[in-house]
């Protein structure tokens, strides 16, 4: 059964910083890419970062490039995604996802998804 399970979510003021992390389970973690995308109320689910299975070649969003890290530790199955300098803008529900491709920038790439966490920037 494949799991993907979000924490690190909540509310902070602008110019914080949150880590997101994903702890996924039932397939074999290193051989799949693995991305973040959120959605914002009314809005679709956009793409903001992805990472290589060997966790050697990253990939962002312009809105996140410079602001957002995205790292893996196949160790500990486990994606996550640095976020500094929030912005309110930044305000969605982030969800991981785990694609059979090396990487993709595409949500329609992207096999399995997690349930979605809220992260809410005041300002």
């Amino acid at each position: 059964q494949v799991q993907l399970v979000e924490s690190g979510g909540g509310l902070v003021q602008a110019g914080g910083s949150l880590r997101l992390s994903c702890v996924a389970s039932g397939f074999t973690f290193r051989s799949y890419g693995m991305g973040w995308f959120r959605q914002a109320p009314g809005k679709e689910r956009d793409f903001v970062a992805a990472v290589t299975g060997n966790g050697v070649s990253t990939y962002y969003a312009d809105s996140a490039r410079g602001r957002f890290t995205i790292s893996r530790d196949n160790f500990k199955t486990t994606v996550y995604l640095q976020m500094n300098s929030l912005k309110p803008e930044d305000t969605a529900v982030y969800y991981c996802a785990a694609s059979g491709k090396f990487y993709s920038r595409n949500r329609g790439d992207y096999d399995y998804w997690g349930q979605g966490i809220q992260v809410t920037v005041s300002s």
